[in-house]
């Protein structure tokens, strides 16, 4: 029998992993989650969970089946996770951040001891270039045959409530669910490479042997660029990314600063590694993100997209991450800067002095020449 343990229950896993375990042949699908509600709803709907996908011209719906649901702060339910962690051959972590691997690794390690021998692939999906490395670390034993892999998500996803289920006629996960998973058709997951990756059954998992240039491309270019234009549309007034391809000089803007700015720079540091990163190839990847970034049935809320703005204007991330890529290899991020220095007034205020000390909180120490370069940058944009 093979079984698949998927750890978080937000649409990343469903949408992914669990879509791909079911489309794999999996005999039994195991979810923890920490929501008892949702829990209840699944497993009294008999183990069945549907998600809505937004293709270009169309939402349908697909139901998973053989879907059994954990709560590991219940403790007989706990044993039944720590069970199927030692039965599982293929593991995926979806939790919102790495910080809770702590927790996941304490009953994960204990099934892992249970069935030390058995070989499992495990992949990461936390949104952070190191994730497997971290919960390797987190695990803490070696097991001679699990293999931690890490993971490049491009695929655009969200979570609608029952009321927004009803009024966009979308299925919510099950009856009694009160919420709904709506993520686009685009499946093309890249995962790292292990012994043995050849023998995995999930299903829309293409292997990279080394992924860190693709999710430099994800962070810095397509999630760079997905907050541009996210801080561009709320700053025209608009609710949905959508509404952003009425707007051609905000559409032509935001393709100029992916293919002249992330792409040239990326384009730069990555020469010759993969045709993604040429002229050629980063243009059809710009122009098909931006399509898909701005798909109607997707139903994304610029809310959504400017959300939590200090974390992404901290340092490594989407935005003043991709602004030092930029001028590492001296080209100029201007209107990567422009989306940064809205992001900072809607954050803090338009007080120039005001928004230089909010970013300095936010970034490391000690100050260097980079900090400089790149808070003039964003400062010469302040309105």
């Amino acid at each position: 029998m093979s079984t698949f343990l998927g750890i978080g229950l937000g649409p990343i896993q469903t949408g992914i992993f669990m879509a791909g375990a079911d489309h794999g042949g999996f005999n039994r699908i195991v979810i923890a989650e920490v929501d008892d509600d949702i829990k209840n709803a699944i497993n009294n709907s008999g183990g069945k969970i549907s998600i809505n996908i937004a293709a270009a011209n169309h939402v349908y719906c697909e139901t998973y089946s053989n879907v059994e649901v954990y709560n590991p702060l219940i403790d007989a339910e706990l044993e039944k996770l720590i069970n199927a962690a030692a039965e599982a051959d293929e593991i995926a972590t979806a939790l919102p951040s790495v910080k809770f691997f702590e927790v996941t690794a304490k009953w994960l390690r204990q099934g892992f001891l249970r069935n030390p021998a058995k070989r499992r692939f495990i992949y990461t999906a936390e949104n952070n270039n190191h994730a497997a490395e971290e919960l390797e670390k987190a695990i803490g034993k070696p097991f001679a045959d699990t293999y931690y892999l890490n993971t490049v998500v491009g695929k655009m996803n969200g979570v609608a409530d029952a009321e927004e289920c009803e009024a966009q006629n979308l299925k919510q996960l099950c009856p009694g669910a009160g919420r709904g998973h709506l993520v686009e058709e685009f499946n093309n997951i890249l995962i790292s490479n292990c012994e043995g990756i050849e023998l995995r059954k999930v299903k829309n998992l293409f292997v990279k042997d080394d992924l860190y240039p693709f999710e430099e491309a994800k962070l810095y270019g397509h999630n760079a660029i997905h907050f541009l234009l996210g801080t561009l549309g709320k700053a025209a007034g608009k609710e949905f990314m959508s509404e952003l391809r009425d707007i051609p000089e905000l559409m032509e803007k935001a393709r100029k600063a992916f293919i002249e700015e992330c792409g040239a720079a990326l384009n730069k540091k990555w020469a010759g590694f993969d045709d993604l990163f040429t002229e050629q190839g980063f243009k059809e990847y710009a122009e098909d993100l931006l399509i898909r970034m701005t798909n109607p049935f997707l139903k994304d809320a610029i809310a959504r997209i400017t959300r939590d703005a200090p974390r992404k204007l901290s340092w490594e991330d989407r935005v003043i991450g991709t602004m030092r890529v930029i001028i590492s290899q001296d080209v100029k991020p201007e209107i990567i800067a422009e989306g940064a220095a809205l992001a900072a007034v809607e954050e803090f205020g338009n007080d120039r002095s005001k928004v230089n000390s909010e970013l300095a909180e936010l970034w490391p120490t000690p100050w260097t020449d980079e900090h400089q370069k790149v808070l003039d940058l964003i400062l010469k944009k302040v309105k």
